[in-house]
């Protein structure tokens, strides 16, 4: 989180900086400190932040575990529920921390197969929170590999907006596509499934949507069959 929205966030809250760094627990000039740019926001603090200043997960700082590839469907599914996914909303969440939903999305793509029902989670995580940062979102992605994958999942995205008529979504989820396209990948892949059989792939190259076919994916996901992203 910059120093300048832990400021905004504070100054929304009416409180001075004594007032909220007692309740956040450190001193008024390391708050100083933090709010100016001169110190940076260590991740317990940010988490802290964001209960007491109410503010999104987007401002919560990524992990070293960022597209982790042994991250199994059960963590991710969690991981998803603490932030809000309505598909996995009966998990019990005990002791599951919520993480910055970027890092949930990068993590899942980078998968080498995914449970289907983890892979429609994506587009709505993309969908509610869509002001996360995407110029890291999208440099993380391409020093993974992950930008094909990433851009067509923000289409379903973008695709559901337009549906919405939520102009400035939109808007940033075309821009994210743009970001991507401009270093799109030229080798074949698959939505988090490398396992695919050789019949299927054949019939994908076939008849695959446009957008997959862009993105070089094999893949059939298409809006229209994602419950709860609309």
């Amino acid at each position: 989180m910059p120093g300048r929205a832990l400021k905004m966030a504070r100054l929304k809250r009416g409180w001075s900086q004594t007032e909220a760094a007692a309740r956040l627990g450190v001193s008024q000039a390391y708050l100083a400190m933090l709010e100016s740019g001169k110190r940076r926001l260590p991740p317990r603090l940010a988490r802290q932040a964001m209960r007491l200043y109410g503010l999104p997960p987007t401002v919560l700082p990524p992990s070293g575990s960022v597209a982790k590839r042994t991250a199994n469907a059960e963590t991710l599914a969690k991981q998803l529920a603490a932030l809000g996914y309505p598909g996995f909303a009966y998990l019990r969440l005990q002791g599951v921390p919520r993480k910055n939903p970027g890092e949930v999305l990068l993590t899942a793509l980078a998968q080498e197969d995914l449970e289907p029902r983890v892979v429609e989670a994506l587009p709505w995580l993309l969908l509610q929170y869509w002001e996360l940062d995407r110029a890291w979102l999208a440099r993380e992605a391409k020093l993974r590999d992950l930008q094909n994958r990433l851009g067509f999942v923000g289409g379903l995205a973008r695709r559901l907006a337009e549906r919405a008529g939520n102009e400035k979504m939109v808007r940033a989820l075309s821009e994210l596509e743009a970001e991507l396209d401009r270093s799109r990948l030229a080798r074949e892949d698959t939505l988090c499934r490398s396992s695919m059989p050789e019949r299927e792939r054949q019939w994908l190259r076939e008849y695959r949507p446009r957008e997959a076919r862009h993105w070089n994916l094999l893949t059939d996901w298409r809006p229209e069959v994602l419950p709860y992203a609309a």
